[in-house]
């Protein structure tokens, strides 16, 4: 059921839709949170796949090797041994995903130092000649391009040595990178081996998930490269990074200072968000790409698994605390994300959430709510629910091609809960209001119309024309007869009684028969078919619902009888008039702007009026006009020719053979002489038309007795004072 869309109605599309804005500006951590949960949904539902031709391996120190080798950490000349066996099998860059921190305690001179005088002067002849661990290190680190961990913290130790230049083109990129004021080394002596130092910090989102690696840091005004981007530089033999920012050549920020843009280094021209981040697509881990720590330190590993390979050195094991939480993985080895982030560079991957993707939703959410809040009042309920559930199955779906096809981060959640609460908003809002409009129309046609009529309007309004439309409509008056007689033998209870006695169950009949009551006045009902909703048989129902009336009347008098009679007070049979027109007429809401009614006005309504008072005149319980003839399919027999003050033509009166009491046999034989009757009478063959009447009274119908003694003083006036030359038959409605 669709409702028209008031001010109300705009002013809560235009609040829902500013509240939705104002909200995703302000950005809550629950947006974040359901913005971030459907980033990773993307990435479960296609994550990358793994790629054996990325130059990538890991060797992992795993518990096999912890089991084999010892336990952590490992004596630095077991680790000098290791390194030297991956660069013989031709690796070309090996990175530590370990810090390095402490001297080895396994080293010969730190062992001396634990021993007392006299253990000591004993081994140090034995001792004094052998190398120490870390210096073993240091030297295989010294064999081929190694690079080694850092981690950046917040304390205030030293800095981590240079071991590549920055270049920056652009404006300042410093305030936007993150920065930190110390940091945790490894050995100098290690250090100034290497080939690089990166860092291996993360920084996971609120959740603790890693989404992004963020490929620069500062510790005050010196830049920090991660360890991916530190290996990937010294694996291609560069020796500078080379920022670009906002309004470098090339960069357009209209003058503002936005950050990064891109990172370069060697081959690779890297684009970043403003703080030099990079957003990652995962896979799930593969064992293809580890090889066992145990076999490298054996040597008992195929050379080609890293010959012409970067190679990262880290542990998978639980107690080494080196585990972090991916949109794939729950619990990913730290070095496999440094391995995954490292392929994600060399394989040239694209994910990015445009500088501009917020003004996209929230362009998308006013765009689309403006289009829903036009549409959803003039639709079903049920529309509404299916508009609105494919809206947001089309925004999820959109942020998924977005994402598959385009490598492009576009928040689906924040559009789906904006459009879901302008569906939800608008559905309720026109829920109250169809609500509000039955109950208007229950309270306006309640008492008039049937509660099927009533169920209809309200199913279809659109048939309900408010305020005034010409239609064709049947109109019914009944009246009391001697209604004034009446009411002076009754108290005002008593009358009261009567009155709510003899209305009600003719109302129940006019309803019954789809018909819509008017007004009451005093012992007067006036109603009418054909409005508020169409009714092709409306002359039919209206005299359906008369001839039920009159039927009506005989079972009260019987009532009123019976009751008289056990009360020991005289009856007093009571009748009724009914007239019945068919005709053009406005209905409508009628009145002012301070009361109206649903109404009827129009000259047939008078018409109508005057039938009904013209039953009276004939003695008749029901007269219908000639319109309402055509439409009845009754039997009936027609009464006079009449001209009403106001209208130029007559109208033809009848009365339905119904109420007349006669059988089909009786109405068979009177109808010949009754039309004979009135053609002699038009004809001014009073002598014939007296013979007629005689011929109908034969038939024995005692109802339309008056009406022939009506015809037959007609008749003896008509002799008396022949009429005019003019005369046609005609019975003007003011004549006596």
């Amino acid at each position: 059921m669709s409702v028209k869309a008031g001010w109300a109605y705009v002013f809560l599309v235009i609040a829902v839709l500013l509240g939705a804005t104002a909200l995703r500006v302000a950005d809550p951590f629950f947006l974040q949170a359901l913005r971030l949960v459907a980033f990773d949904s993307y990435q479960r539902l296609e994550p990358q796949a793994y790629d054996p031709d990325l130059p990538v391996r890991i060797v992992d120190i795993d518990e096999a090797s912890l089991a084999e080798v010892g336990q952590w950490p490992w004596s630095r000349s077991t680790i000098a041994g290791m390194l030297q066996n991956l660069f013989a099998a031709g690796a070309v860059t090996v990175a530590f995903d370990v810090l390095f921190t402490e001297p080895d305690q396994t080293s010969p001179e730190q062992v001396v130092k634990r021993l007392t005088p006299e253990e000591a002067a004993l081994l140090e002849p034995i001792l004094v000649n052998r190398p120490g661990h870390d210096a073993m290190l240091a030297q295989a680190i010294g064999l081929g391009p190694t690079v080694l961990a850092t981690v950046l913290n917040g304390g205030e130790t030293g800095r981590p040595p240079t071991k590549a230049g920055f270049a920056i083109a652009g404006d300042d990129p410093l305030p936007f990178i993150p920065a930190f004021s110390g940091n945790v080394n490894n050995l100098p002596g290690l250090e100034e081996a290497a080939s690089g130092i990166g860092s291996i910090n993360w920084i996971p989102d609120r959740d603790q998930v890693v989404r992004r690696l963020p490929l620069v840091y500062r510790q005050g005004d010196q830049l920090v490269p991660t360890l991916a981007m530190e290996t990937l530089r010294v694996a291609q033999g560069a020796s500078t990074y080379i920022l670009k920012a906002s309004n470098a050549s090339g960069e357009t920020a209209f003058g503002a200072s936005t950050g990064l843009n891109n990172i370069k280094v060697g081959d690779l021209e890297i684009p970043t968000n403003a703080d030099g981040g990079l957003l990652l697509q995962f896979r799930p881990s593969n064992p293809a790409a580890f090889i066992p720590a145990r076999s490298v330190v054996s040597g008992d590993f195929d050379p080609n698994a890293v010959a012409g390979r970067i190679v990262l050195v880290g542990s998978s094991a639980a107690g080494l605390n080196d585990l972090q939480a991916t949109p794939i993985d729950a619990a990913l080895p730290g070095v496999e994300v440094q391995a995954q982030a490292i392929e994600h560079l060399i394989a040239g991957r694209s994910l990015t959430r445009p500088d501009h993707a917020l003004a996209l939703e929230l362009l998308f959410v006013l765009v689309a709510g403006v289009i829903l809040a036009f549409v959803l009042p003039r639709i079903s309920a049920g529309a509404s629910a299916l508009i609105g559930t494919v809206a947001i199955a089309g925004v999820f779906l959109g942020g998924w091609a977005s994402y598959r096809y385009a490598g492009l981060l576009l928040d689906p959640t924040y559009p789906a809960l904006a459009i879901f609460a302008l569906v939800g908003s608008a559905t309720l809002y026109i829920y109250r209001r169809v609500e509000q409009q039955r109950g208007e129309v229950r309270r306006a046609f309640g008492h008039y119309v049937s509660p099927d009529v009533v169920d209809e309007l309200i199913a279809n309004p659109d048939r309900l024309e408010l305020g005034g439309e010409v239609r064709e409509l049947t109109l019914l008056f009944c009246d009391v007869r001697n209604f004034t007689s009446i009411s002076e033998r009754m108290t005002a209870h008593e009358l009261t009684q009567f009155i709510n006695g003899l209305l009600s169950p003719l109302s129940e009949i006019i309803l019954k028969h789809r018909g819509t009551i008017d007004k009451y006045m005093g012992d007067a009902i006036m109603a009418f078919w054909n409005a508020p909703i169409d009714d092709p048989a409306h002359a039919r129902n209206a005299s359906l619902a008369a001839m039920e009336m009159a039927a009506k009347m005989a079972e009260l008098n019987r009532d009123w009888r019976a009751e008289a009679e056990a009360a020991g007070r005289p009856y007093h049979p009571v009748a009724i008039g009914i007239g019945i027109n068919t005709g053009n007429c406005c209905v409508g809401n009628l009145g002012s702007t301070i009361r109206f009614d649903y109404s009827a006005i129009g000259d047939d309504v008078n018409l109508a009026s005057r039938v009904e008072g013209l039953s009276k005149v004939y003695g008749l319980t029901i007269v219908i006009g000639e319109s309402t003839f055509a439409g009845v399919g009754e039997p009936a027999l027609e009464l006079d020719l009449i001209r009403v003050k106001g209208r130029s033509q007559p109208s033809r009166l009848y009365t339905l053979q119904g109420p007349l009491g006669v059988s089909d046999e009786q109405f068979a034989r009177l109808q010949p002489s009754h039309e004979a009757m009135l053609a002699a009478y038009r004809a001014r063959d009073w002598d014939g038309a007296d013979a007629a009447i005689a011929t109908c009274r034969a038939v024995g119908v005692p109802t339309l007795d008056k009406y022939y003694d009506l015809y037959a003083s007609r008749i003896a006036v008509w002799r008396q004072n022949p009429p005019p030359s003019d005369w046609d038959g005609v019975f003007t409605a003011t004549e006596k």
